[in-house]
This record gives structure tokens, C-alpha cells and sequence, in this order.
């Protein structure tokens, strides 16, 4: 397929779970794919992944929370690919054994670092939109927590940046509509099946308890991403494991 008619989905976040079945799911659609995680650790396996599957693709290693390395891969993608047609926004928890303070113990200095899901991809959606409205074409899928719409007080200034991305990417999908370009949330809760916390959890039943009947497949996640994005009749869908 040549460069202009080639699609291009980049998936920040890319992991073994739900990352890396997004960038399958819009792959086998026959979008390229450039993943972006913090570290280039795992990079070629997911690469050799993709290609085993017919998928082109690229990886490029940034956190999130640098933004000119953030910005610097998102240039170094549309360098390579031409376009950036579609941005997944999902990376994880930095340090996934951090300890959180509830919401009644929340302190604004709390809230400020939690909000730091949220800058980078206002950083990221100010580098790729302009593109995406020029063309007349585009989409735009954010992934966040159950937090965002059922209180869950444990999780503190969590759940204040969980409901600030969804807040985000439903004004975004109001601002665009007849723009030709799609914004939509992806609201998930609970462990996402193959991913690192997942995994984390699993390995110490003795501190987390039996969670293994409470996990989501991540594929079936990604083809309600692709069908957001697709279909474009709805804002967001919900994911729980805990109905």
C-alpha cells in the first residue's frame, strides 16, 4: 500500500495487553502502527508481533511525561509514516507499587502529579489535530478508569485525573463533530488480561486476593476501539469487571 493511502495509528501505551491488542485490532484493519512506551525494553518483540501478523510497524520509545521526547516522537512518526491518522492515548501507571492516599486525605499537591495523565495527551492531541481537521479525517481514543464515573474514594487524586481525561475527550468529541475527525473514551475497570498490572497482581494472591473471575479480555476491548472510531455513534463505551 503506498504512503498516501496507508493509514497510521499511533498507540501511546503500548503494552502486552491492551496496547498491543489495539495496535492488532487497527493493524488488521490495515493501519500501520508506531507504538510509543517509555522504554524500548520489549520494542522488538512487539514489533516481531505485528509482523508476523502482515502489520507494518515502528517503535519509539518517549514517557509520556517528557514532552519534548513526547512531541519529538510523535514528528519522528509522521517523518516515517506521512500521516498520524489515528492516536490511542493509554499508558500506564509509572510505578505501578506507588501508594495512593484516599480522597479524604487527597492534598492538591496529590492531584497536581495525578494530572500528569492528562497534560501529555492535551500535548500530544495539540500536535496531531490540526493535521487530522486540515484533512478533514481523523481519530482521537483515550483509555481511563471506571474512576471517571463511579466514585471509588481509595483511589484519591486517581480517580480526580481519570474524570478530567474523560471530561476531555467527550468535549473534544462535541467540539469535532462535523469536523470529520472522531474523539471517544474508552472507560475501563478493572485488570486488563496479559497487561503488567495484571500480571502484578496475579502473582501475589497473599496481598491482592483471588482477582482472576474479575479481569477483561484486552482484545475485546480493542474491537470496541475500533468500532467507536468506525461507527462514530457514540462517545465512549464502558468496560467493568465488577458488575
Amino acid at each position: 500500500m503506498s504512503t498516501a493511502a496507508r493509514k497510521t495509528v499511533v498507540v501511546i501505551g503500548a503494552g502486552p495487553g491492551l496496547g498491543m491488542s489495539v495496535a492488532h485490532r487497527f493493524g488488521h484493519e490495515g493501519h500501520a502502527v508506531a507504538l510509543i512506551s517509555r522504554t524500548d525494553a520489549r520494542h522488538a518483540g512487539y514489533v516481531a508481533s505485528l509482523a508476523g501478523a502482515g502489520i507494518e510497524a515502528a517503535s519509539f520509545a518517549a514517557d509520556v511525561r517528557d514532552r519534548d521526547r513526547l512531541l519529538s516522537a510523535l514528528d519522528a512518526i509522521t517523518e516515517r509514516f506521512g500521516t498520524i491518522d489515528v492516536l490511542y492515548y493509554g499508558p500506564g501507571a509509572a510505578d505501578l507499587d506507588a501508594p495512593r492516599r484516599p480522597i479524604t486525605e487527597t492534598t492538591s499537591q496529590d492531584a497536581r502529579e495525578a494530572m500528569d495523565v492528562l497534560y501529555p495527551a492535551i500535548d500530544a492531541v495539540g500536535r496531531v489535530l490540526p493535521g487530522m481537521v486540515e484533512r478533514g479525517e481523523g481519530g482521537l481514543l483515550f483509555a481511563g478508569g471506571l474512576s471517571a464515573v463511579v466514585p471509588m474514594p481509595p483511589l484519591g487524586g486517581l480517580a480526580l485525573s481519570t474524570a478530567a481525561l474523560r471530561n476531555y475527550a467527550l468535549t473534544l468529541n462535541a467540539a469535532l463533530a462535523g469536523k470529520g475527525v472522531y474523539a471517544g473514551s474508552l472507560i475501563i475497570g478493572g485488570l486488563i488480561e496479559r497487561g503488567d498490572i495484571h500480571r502484578m497482581v496475579t502473582s501475589q494472591p497473599e496481598r491482592f486476593g483471588d482477582v482472576g473471575s474479575r479481569s477483561l479480555d484486552p482484545d475485546a476491548i480493542a474491537d470496541t476501539a475500533w468500532d467507536l472510531y468506525a461507527e462514530r455513534d457514540r462517545p465512549e463505551a464502558t468496560f467493568s469487571a465488577f458488575e
